[in-house]
């Protein structure tokens, strides 16, 4: 909002200021008395501490209203000065709007409320004496409410709300409240327009065939477009806490289409979401009678003796074991290479995740999987609360206080498509992964009845993170080269847990860092990686394609179909459909 004149005229009435003014002034004081009495018995500060917090708190919100009048208040033209090392100084998307500095109400407001979350995060971080886990669920829970509070998120303290709402007569309030009602009746928020996507046509639209379906998965095999493939074909393995095609997304983005573009014989494996039939599939289950058979049935398919293997997040998790269980079994030349996208097997330094597996969150997971599965739309709630600032309180201001349309926007439609899970298998992975971390300590988990040992796995691995993963922190996911025995390339991709895997060279983003000698440690990784532009994609084609060099003709078996599997329908099947 620009126009200082429409600003002006749409704005509250100076009384209604002068209230609001008076409500935050003595909100502050408020929050002092708290931290200095009550919130200093219930938990264990050091009181030094504390003081110095509340000190420079003090100080700091008598210099806002000091700079505030001598700005001349309400009645002042230009912005209020801001200290180089005020937290209002710091940049903040919620507040990029022009008129949350140019006008004197608005402006207070923001910086007082940055002034007093900055507050409550240090005094949440001096928190003293308890167990870490403890700490970090404090201050998880200080940020959520933090970000709540934002008045960003209320009509009546966000100018482009009460923009809106005076020049359309309220009519922003209205349109907001049929979202949120839609929202309410689906039991999810949406985030974009999904009626624009449809699954085989403009997404998940690369040509294949289902030639294989069992009750926990249907194998895709996709259409070749290269005359000569390599003759090691590709399996991936996506997580089946999602839909498959977040690697085919639109034809642009879709690392399926790219990889077929490139000479690999491509197979996508596409998981059921579960349903009460499955209430007892476990680990053991997606290890057995999912990789591994895929694996054994690609390879009897096209008459090799192994084949590259893809694991993404948690199917990388797996993966992993896989890979343990199989040299356990002395199988281990079944997979030429295996690469892991954004995965992790030590879950030491998981991030917030590990929040959600305390006694009481395992019991509410119980109460939720009541009838053998979990409704994927808690799961994907929290993954939004890992991000909520992003994920639920900017939209919460655009779909349900400005009333805006919802943009069309494949990767978020690919968000909002949850799936169920299996009740045991989430319980027992959450557990003994996540809370335990078992699967790091040799002979901790069996499948099948044989123990298994990550460190027995020599297989050539191509381990990939993102720098700004909330989901598998950068030093979580380094872990896994740690507890590898045969030769790894660690891959640091720009972005996060999404964007850093789907990143198509076309696109032109990001960067991705590597060192070609082996390093000992993140830190050493670090300082000297080799930064280069654009996509990891090429990097990886070149170190599958050294790998196993030898191609063949992209005929017979190779197309869909065409081989002992007879097709049973076109790619992407109906199980990546099933709601």
């Amino acid at each position: 909002m620009s126009d200082s004149a429409t600003t002006e005229a749409a704005l509250p009435t100076l009384e209604q200021m002068q209230q609001w003014t008076s409500v935050i002034g003595r909100a502050q004081q408020l929050m002092l008395e708290q931290a200095a009495g009550a919130t200093g018995r219930m938990l264990p500060f050091e009181p030094q501490v504390v003081a110095s917090i509340q000190t420079s708190f003090a100080e700091e919100g008598m210099a806002l209203w000091q700079r505030f009048l001598d700005a001349g208040g309400l009645l002042r033209e230009e912005p209020l000065p801001v200290p180089a090392d005020s937290p209002a100084a710091r940049r903040d998307k919620r507040f990029a709007d022009p008129a949350w500095t140019t006008h004197p109400f608005y402006d207070l407001i923001r910086q007082s409320y940055l002034l007093t979350s900055d507050y409550l995060t240090r005094l949440a971080d001096a928190v003293d004496g308890v167990d870490p886990k403890q700490k970090a669920s404090l201050r998880f829970a200080t940020s959520g409410m933090i970000d709540a509070l934002s008045p960003s998120n209320f009509p009546l303290t966000n100018p482009l709300v009460w923009q809106k709402t005076m020049e359309s007569g309220g009519e922003n309030l209205v349109k907001g409240l049929q979202h949120l009602l839609a929202d309410m009746e689906k039991g999810q928020l949406t985030h974009t327009d999904g009626s624009t996507f449809e699954l085989g046509r403009n997404i998940a639209s690369t040509p294949g065939k289902v030639v294989k379906e069992t009750p926990l998965y249907q194998l895709i095999q996709y259409t070749p477009t290269t005359d000569k493939v390599l003759q090691t074909p590709l399996i991936i393995f996506p997580p089946w806490i999602n839909r498959f095609y977040i690697l085919d997304l639109s034809p642009e983005k879709s690392f399926v289409k790219w990889a077929v573009d490139q000479g690999i014989t491509v197979f996508m494996v596409s998981w059921k979401s579960a349903d009460a039939s499955m209430k007892d599939v476990i680990w053991d289950d997606y290890i057995q009678d999912g990789q591994i058979d895929a694996i054994d049935t690609v390879r009897d398919l096209l008459n090799v003796p192994s084949v590259h293997t893809i694991g993404y997040c948690v199917a990388g998790t797996t993966l992993a074991a896989t890979l343990a269980l199989l040299a356990a079994r002395g199988e281990a030349d079944k997979v030429a290479s295996a690469t892991f996208f954004t995965a992790q097997v030590d879950f030491s330094m998981a991030g917030d995740l590990t929040l959600f597996v305390g006694d009481e969150q395992m019991k509410l997971v119980d109460q939720l999987s009541s009838g053998g599965f979990l409704d994927g739309r808690y799961m994907a709630a929290t993954f939004n609360l890992l991000r909520g600032r992003d994920l639920i309180w900017s939209y919460v201001v655009n779909n349900y206080l400005l009333g805006q349309d919802y943009p069309p926007f494949d990767l978020l439609y690919w968000n909002g498509d949850t799936t169920n899970l299996p009740a045991r298998w989430h319980r027992d992975y959450l557990t003994s992964l996540y809370r335990d971390n078992l699967l790091v300590q040799p002979g901790a988990i069996s499948v099948a009845g044989t123990p298994i040992n990550l460190t027995t796995i020599m297989t050539p691995c191509y381990v990939q993170a993102g720098k700004e993963d909330h989901i598998a922190p950068l030093e979580s996911v380094w872990k896994l080269t740690e507890h590898l025995s045969g030769p790894v390339r660690f891959v640091l991709a720009g972005s996060g847990h999404i964007a850093g895997v789907v990143n198509p060279p076309a696109a032109g983003k990001y960067q991705y860092w590597t060192c070609e000698a082996a390093k000992d440690s993140l830190e050493n990784f670090v300082a000297d990686a080799k930064e280069t532009s654009g996509s990891w994609w090429p990097d990886w084609v070149q170190w599958i394609s050294d790998l196993t060099p030898e191609a063949v003709p992209a005929a017979r078996a190779r197309q869909p179909g065409k081989g002992k599997l007879k097709a049973i329908e076109d790619a992407p099947g109906r199980y990546v459909k099933a709601r």
